[in-house]
């Protein structure tokens, strides 16, 4: 039974899963995606206004220089959030596939020189030192292949998110009127221009775990049914029409992406959930 198992089961080991997740905590830290840059070069162009295109334009130049001079885009380097899809014909060796994750984070946010974030007990707040534990989603797939994705997740964008259970009988201009105004309570605090990840349906803790998959989708690609492709472009639009504009100081350039992930829910329910990114929401995989 064990050589059967072992002709058909992939091996990968801890240091590979390890080193993937140490080499993906510095890059996401160090490199904004390209697309999110090039929707932030379209807002400045798009911006009329002095402040807010000199704003831009220095959203711009501290992209260039963190690459110039190898460090992170921001200074809250964030939670690590992982999102893991892994292969039900692979069998990890040589160690434990979350303590794998922990010890790459560890030595990421050591060897990166990345800011350590994270408290052990949310009330006794003693720094772990070393930004682990991640916060891990694992959902396992079909094949012999991982895939795993790192984004860091700074509070001042997450500290501005939302979650609410509408029941059925929610129209989709409440559910769009619930996510403008959360971008209007959030106002400056999550360093706008920013990226929205919106969960519908699941269940309560389900659609907040899909609104922060959704930040972990290219802000050039749109949902792929058409019914939540125009709830995001419709959304996109009223926010930008609120004038919070680049780090709260009014301007065309609001968001600069609404992503949605939806999922099937219970009859009685249609839970929401917002996901706030700010314009460095960085994720590798």
């Amino acid at each position: 039974y064990p050589l059967f198992i072992g002709e058909i089961m992939r091996e990968i080991s801890f240091s590979q899963i390890s080193d993937t997740v140490r080499e993906l905590c510095i890059k996401a830290n160090k490199i904004l995606p390209a697309e999110l840059t090039r929707c932030i070069a379209c807002g400045l162009e798009n911006e009329e206004k002095e402040l807010p295109k000199s704003i831009m334009g220095d959203i711009l130049k501290n992209l260039d220089c963190a690459k110039e001079m190898d460090i992170p885009i921001c200074q809250d380097t964030g939670m690590a959030i992982v999102f893991v899809e892994l292969g039900q014909e692979v069998h990890i060796v040589g160690g434990a596939f979350e303590d794998a994750i922990n010890d790459g984070v560890r030595r990421g946010y050591t060897d990166g020189l990345l800011r350590k974030s994270i408290v052990g007990d949310p009330l006794e707040r003693i720094n772990t030192d070393d930004n682990t534990p991640a916060v891990i989603h694992t959902r396992i797939v079909s094949g012999d292949k991982v895939k795993i994705i790192v984004a860091p997740k700074g509070f001042g964008s997450e500290n501005m998110s939302r979650i609410k259970m509408f029941t059925p009988s929610a129209t989709k201009d409440d559910i769009v009127d619930f996510v403008v105004e959360t971008v209007k309570i959030a106002g400056g605090n999550p360093c706008p221009p920013i990226v929205l990840g919106v969960g519908i349906g699941s269940s309560f803790e389900g659609c907040a775990i899909l609104s922060k998959k959704a930040l972990c989708r290219s802000v050039k690609v749109r949902n792929p049914k058409p019914l939540y492709a125009e709830l995001e472009k419709i959304m996109l639009e009223k926010i930008n029409e609120t004038d919070i504009g680049p780090q709260g100081f009014g301007g065309k350039t609001t968001a600069l992406a609404v992503n949605i992930e939806e999922a099937p829910t219970h009859i009685a329910g249609l839970p929401v959930a917002v996901n706030v990114g700010c314009h460095v929401t960085r994720h590798a995989e």
